[in-house]
């Protein structure tokens, strides 16, 4: 049995491993399964000489990954594939929360709801017939319209899982083109230490992906990973990708202790994101010496409204003080904010612009908000905006605050992105950490959120900036490749972003990684 899993090529100024596909490969082939990762995102390939590749290898299946970022290619390639007689299997935060319409759209023969380890290798195991596997659905088995409440079984013990396919996914073979845009070290090796969350941010699919719970993979697990990618491929920078990594303090501590004792030099960030709720200066004391230089907190406006609105169950004092903690432990922290949360007027937008720009950030991400299957926002505003997933997400508003305009938001994100980096010593900083050969994602990344092109600037509106928490930019899906898979269990949807997102048939999640 021949199974070829893939990443189609979309447009993004992210490009880091698929570690969703990386689970689902190697846990394949624990239990015996001949398992192709192709990565078209990481390779830029067109749609065209991606499903001749996939054909080439005769494979009796292809997964693929499906977030709803990209879902537009996905649908493309598997009806392609569908054309020429090949078995579809689907999975990610997307098919998971829109069974029914994904295997419509797609033509696919089957999706995969929730994490897919478990799941496809059933599947695979009893030839690709469905008698009853739990998540595993057909068109022919889910009524039009109704989501199915039965996920597929996931692993509760993640030690038990192997390492991600690293061999497929070596790190050396990717692009300075990473989570966060700013890097101190390459390659880069991407880690998830947790899959899930227990809160209840509105405008995220982590919550309801993984029922609101945690799994934790214990810190020495963790770090038999970390040295295995520095012995194997020599990385020299970890970028832990969990949705929650300080939410369980002995578990971090635990991880950074060990890196201390091991001896192990080596730079790290957290650019998914961590809770300022989580921390203190101790914490980032002991993280900063164990290699820690930068993190980012999900601060997502600065009107306490807004933030009771979205049940982000944090005040801005808090966020404050977990700034200052990072700073006075010499850790650089970086920002993300969204515009077009419920109770968004011109007034909060300004209040959070103000914010950003006072605060002791280092980098912000100001994003707009997508409306994600998923997410409670995706069921509270049902029926007022109509999906559209051929927009550019995070940077497109589909469904707009009462009192505001699509131009007001657009106008926001660019006018917060020019005034948060017109500060000198901001834009210098910046400046210097770039390295050459990641030009040519930083300008992506300034023509996506419109920052060369001033739109929004006029005789009355001064202001200057420039760019954070990424999330996919416009290179043509099919010619060139815009938050942290087919379906593994890993982080806010695309993200998303931002994602990361979810560790799912691919990598699914919460808003979609920068």
């Amino acid at each position: 049995m021949k199974i070829v899993l893939v990443r189609p090529n979309y447009e993004s100024h992210i490009i880091t491993p698929p570690l969703g596909l990386g689970y689902l490969a190697s846990y394949l082939k624990k239990h015996g399964v001949e398992v192709k990762i192709i990565d078209a995102l990481r390779d830029n390939q067109t749609t065209e000489a991606l499903l001749e590749r996939i054909v080439a290898e005769k494979p009796d299946a292809v997964g693929i990954t499906c977030l709803t970022a990209f879902y537009k290619q996905v649908v493309t390639l598997s009806r392609l594939l569908k054309q020429r007689n090949l078995r579809v299997v689907l999975g990610g935060v997307h098919p998971t929360f829109l069974p029914y319409q994904t295997l419509r759209d797609s033509q696919a023969d089957y999706v995969i709801r929730g994490d897919g380890e478990i799941g496809l290798l059933k599947l695979v195991q009893n030839d690709f017939v469905n008698d009853g596997i739990p998540g595993v659905y057909s068109r022919q088995e889910i009524e039009s319209g109704k989501t199915p409440d039965e996920k597929a079984q996931c692993s509760e013990n993640l030690d038990e899982l192997p390492f991600p396919d690293w061999e497929q996914i070596d790190p050396n073979s990717y692009p300075e083109a990473p989570h966060g845009a700013i890097v101190k070290n390459f390659p880069i090796g991407v880690i998830t230490s947790t899959r899930g969350c227990p809160h209840q941010c509105t405008f995220c699919a982590s919550p309801n992906f993984y029922d609101r719970r945690i799994r934790f993979r214990s810190p020495e697990n963790v770090l038999e990973e970390i040295k295995y990618l520095i012995d194997r491929f020599g990385v020299r920078e970890i970028h832990f990708e969990d949705d929650n990594l300080t939410f369980k303090r002995e578990h971090v501590e635990r991880i950074c202790n060990l890196i201390i004792e091991n001896g192990i030099k080596i730079s790290w960030a957290c650019p998914n994101g961590i809770r300022a709720d989580t921390v203190d200066e101790d914490l980032m004391r002991l993280m900063k010496e164990s290699g820690c230089y930068c993190v980012a907190y999900g601060i997502e406006s600065a009107n306490p409204q807004i933030l009771k609105n979205v049940k982000k169950s944090e005040t801005i004092e808090t966020i404050e003080k977990a700034i200052d903690a990072a700073n006075k432990a010499g850790i650089s922290c970086q920002g993300f904010f969204i515009f077009g949360l419920p109770g968004e007027t011109s007034e909060t937008i300004r209040e959070t612009i103000d914010f950003a720009t006072n605060s002791k950030l280092s980098r912000a991400q100001f994003l707009i908000l997508d409306v994600i299957p998923g997410s409670e926002l995706w069921h509270t505003l049902k029926g007022q905006f109509n999906p559209d997933w051929t927009k550019n997400s995070f940077k497109e508003p589909e469904w707009i605050p009462h009192g505001l305009t699509k131009e007001q938001l657009e106008s926001a994100q660019s006018r917060a992105f020019w005034k948060f980096y017109c500060n000198p010593g901001r834009f210098l900083r910046l400046a210097a950490s770039v390295r050459p050969r990641q030009l040519r994602y930083m300008c992506h990344r300034l023509k996506d959120y419109r920052i060369l092109n001033l739109p929004w600037r006029t005789k009355s509106a001064p202001d200057v900036g420039e760019s954070g928490r990424g999330t996919e930019t416009r290179r043509s899906a099919n010619a060139h490749p815009n938050p942290h898979d087919v379906n593994s269990g890993q982080p806010v949807e695309q993200s998303d972003a931002t994602g990361f997102e979810p560790l799912t048939f691919g990598s699914g999640g919460r808003r979609s990684k920068v």
